[in-house]
């Protein structure tokens, strides 16, 4: 299987954190890659990020956000993190994406919090950036209440 580089930027455009990722498979705008936490233990306050927890992660070209499964190493769902970025340059061997400190934690129950409001409200942004970041929340809300998770390319 390939292998690419996934690049977290800020807002402005600055690496954040890279790491390796598998494809999975690749659709006309979006991508599907396995990645597994390779960090120490991190607790979130709702979640907590384990060594070789297995995360699928999608990336969007045409979309306000990407989405992250998260499993344990023995498959046991997490819940979904979902970053609101810019929408996403997916390259041969690089995907980056710039977040927007937006983001929505949904439990599998389906239960959403969305997270980093202050942090966002705070960027730099232009009035079309917010408002397709707002946008962008909407249709992961959509989504979930629908339940059309998890979620697909």
């Amino acid at each position: 299987m390939d292998q690419v580089t996934v690049r977290k930027l800020d807002h402005a455009g600055r690496p954040v954190i890279s790491y390796p990722a598998t494809v999975v498979r690749r659709g006309d705008d979006a991508i599907v890659l396995h990645a597994s936490w390779d960090r120490d233990p991190m607790d979130l306050g709702f979640v907590v990020l384990e060594p070789d927890d297995r995360w699928t992660e999608i990336f969007y070209a045409n979309r306000w956000y990407n989405i992250f499964e998260i499993r344990t190493s023995d498959g046991r769902l997490k819940g979904w993190y979902c970053n609101i970025t810019r929408p996403a340059r997916i390259g041969a061997d690089e995907v980056a994406a710039e977040d927007l400190a937006l983001d929505l934690w949904v439990e599998p129950d389906g239960t959403i919090q969305v997270l980093d409001e202050e942090e966002f409200a705070e960027l730099c942004l232009r009035r079309e950036e917010r408002r397709a970041a707002r946008k962008a929340v909407a249709e992961l809300r959509a989504r979930v209440a629908l339940e059309r998770f998890p979620f697909d390319v």
